[in-house]
């Protein structure tokens, strides 16, 4: 026979509403260039309202604020958003982590997971505005922008970083959010490369297209967002 203490804590439980006694998995949120980890404030209130903890997600801090240009996908960049992968993965309760990336968060988070093998460890991937194909402002490598965003390591058309990301598996589940008024990755009048619109990732379950700017994506999508890690 259940105790009068054994049955009160059934009764808590019995309570408690599902996301309270959920496991969820771990959320890596990785800004762009030149950004700030409070760039997914909303984002993260949105994950806060469905029961995430702070505990939950993991926010790298990563490049050069004071010069976007001088940042790329090799280097000391690299460090903080590796960092919080693989922390991300070792304080999962469930085994898994979901990440999301904005702008060159998303290259750069991708780079990581490849980099890092941990590619059976992530559930789902959500590239925001990314220019998983290039950049047309930044020029088409050999004849890119001379700069470290724009050079090999960076988002020039055909970067030898670029060409080796593209097709690489990434998770179990990819998804990418796009505009054509993005103002960074339509900048040159053209969003797409090859046809395509550059922000979308070779091998994605789903695209989804909005009329925001390129931070306004960002911003106002995080209920997409938060759903597409669900």
């Amino acid at each position: 026979m259940k105790t009068l203490k054994q049955m009160g804590l059934l009764l808590l439980l019995a309570l408690m509403p599902a996301w309270a006694l959920a496991c969820e998995d771990a959320v890596v949120l990785v800004h762009g260039n030149a950004g700030y980890p409070s760039d997914w404030d909303n984002t993260v209130s949105e994950l806060y309202a469905r029961g995430y903890s702070s505990s939950d997600l993991y926010l790298p801090n990563w490049g050069y604020k004071s010069c976007p240009a001088c940042n790329n996908h090799s280097g000391w960049e690299e460090d903080p958003v590796r960092d919080a992968i693989e922390d991300a993965i070792a304080g999962s309760c469930t085994g898994k982590i979901d990440v999301i990336g904005h702008s060159m968060g998303v290259t750069l988070a991708a780079k990581q997971i490849i980099d890092l093998g941990a590619q059976a460890d992530v559930d789902a991937f959500v590239g925001v505005a990314g220019a998983y194909r290039g950049l047309w402002s930044c020029g088409a490598y050999p004849y890119n922008v001379n700069n470290s965003t724009c050079g090999y390591y960076g988002l020039s058309v055909s970067s030898p970083f670029l060409d080796w990301l593209y097709g690489q598996s990434l998770a179990s589940r990819v998804y990418s959010i796009k505009s054509y008024q993005d103002q960074v990755v339509c900048s040159t009048g053209t969003c797409t490369v090859g046809g395509v619109h550059s922000s979308r990732i070779a091998g994605e379950d789903a695209t989804y297209t909005y009329t925001y700017g390129h931070f306004g994506l960002q911003a106002y999508t995080y209920v997409l967002q938060a759903n597409l890690i669900d």
